[in-house]
């Protein structure tokens, strides 16, 4: 039978319609990929700045201060600290800075011997493979433009020193794994919980729930109690994974990232279920979750890149991104086992959302039980 351009024309125009008709898939399927081009564009970049350093000054004197002088006149460095007071090292554990400078007391003095190199200390963050490896260099060409300023009346030499913490291997995989550890389990369990609720609107079975005996909150406990129930066994499976293929080990007391994931794997359960009660479609609740649970955590989490590099104007959405604080809950456990004193506030971040998305899911379930 020959083709007829009429019925294609009239399949093409029949597909446009039922898709007009349903206005939440259209406006996804049009403003999504505008979205993620302004997040492409303007939140990608390799470069690192204004990082976060601390300045131990024990020498206290001019020449010390002219050098300090020289880091604060770049556009690298955020100088949160100095004084001889410093203590870089307790800053690192605390996450507070990416790297301290330690100058000793005999600084100024060696400066004024001929022949002899003033020696001073960096203490790099080397969670992140990549960022300490441009700090090194960064804090390298500020010393150097120091030294050459000093040349205009001597020959003096200033000799560096580089320590990494935590990484000193500088091994991408121990910056690479844990991050992966938690994008990996972001898009599952919030997933699964909107297509079970968006298949319920879907299908009409959710009006045989609310008129049942069940209030909005042990319906929504017991939905989400099913999926969390899957999602910690995709972390449990997940971890097990990194040990066996990876040599991913804990490096400190476990306690912080068990109780994290508990909180994380809430969070995407109830923002799962949040979305399937407020898409009703499960095409639509695919496209929702795949953008706010699974590429803006890859995007605005810090997995790629440092936060401090994104845009103040759009910085500020990965507050709420609970891939954010997961990540560095799973590089401090693999990496850097410094425990409760460096990552208490993420744990605490995790408890907020997960609450606030709880509320969330049941306000909306509540206010439709209403209606119907």
């Amino acid at each position: 039978m020959p083709t007829r351009p009429k019925r294609i024309f009239a399949q093409t125009v029949k597909e446009l319609t039922q898709l007009g008709r349903d206005r939440l898939t259209l406006t996804l399927a049009l403003f999504l990929p505008l979205i993620l081009l302004l997040l492409f564009g303007f939140a990608v970049s390799l470069e690192v700045n204004k990082i976060n350093f601390a300045i131990q000054d024990l020498d206290l004197t001019p020449t010390s201060r002219e050098y300090i002088a020289t880091f604060e006149r770049t556009n690298k460095f955020s100088i949160v600290a100095f004084g001889p007071q410093v203590n870089v090292p307790r800053l690192l554990d605390k996450g507070s800075v990416a790297a301290g400078l330690i100058i000793p007391p005999e600084f100024s003095r060696d400066l004024k011997r001929s022949g002899r190199a003033a020696e001073v200390q960096i203490l790099v963050d080397g969670t992140d493979a990549n960022t300490a490896n441009i700090v090194r260099g960064y804090a390298k060409a500020t010393t150097n433009a120091f030294v050459e300023n000093l040349r205009g009346s001597s020959h003096l030499l200033v000799k560096l020193q580089s320590r990494l913490w935590y990484n000193p291997g500088l091994e991408t995989l121990k910056y690479i794994g844990p991050g992966a550890i938690a994008i990996t389990v972001t898009l599952f369990p919030p997933l699964l919980a909107g297509l079970a609720t968006a298949k319920e609107y879907e299908q009409g079975t959710i009006l045989q729930v609310y008129a049942s005996s069940l209030t909005g909150t042990e319906y929504l406990l017991g939905k989400a109690a099913a999926f969390w129930l899957v999602g910690m066994a995709e972390v449990l499976f997940v971890h097990l994974e990194a040990w066996l293929f990876f040599g991913l080990r804990f490096v400190g007391d476990p306690t912080p990232i068990i109780l994290s994931s508990i909180l994380y794997i809430a969070c995407g359960v109830f923002w799962g279920i949040f979305l399937g009660c407020n898409t009703k479609v499960q095409s639509a609740a695919i496209q929702a979750v795949a953008f706010t649970a699974f590429l803006l955590s890859l995007q605005l989490s810090g997995f790629i890149y440092p936060i401090a590099n994104i845009p103040t104007g759009i910085r500020w959405v990965s507050n709420i991104i609970p891939a954010r604080y997961y990540i560095e809950l799973t590089r401090d456990a693999y990496v850097r086992g410094v425990g409760w004193l460096g990552i208490w506030f993420q744990v605490l971040a995790l408890t907020l959302l997960a609450s606030l998305f709880f509320f969330l899911a049941w306000r909306k379930l509540q206010k439709m039980q209403l209606e119907s």
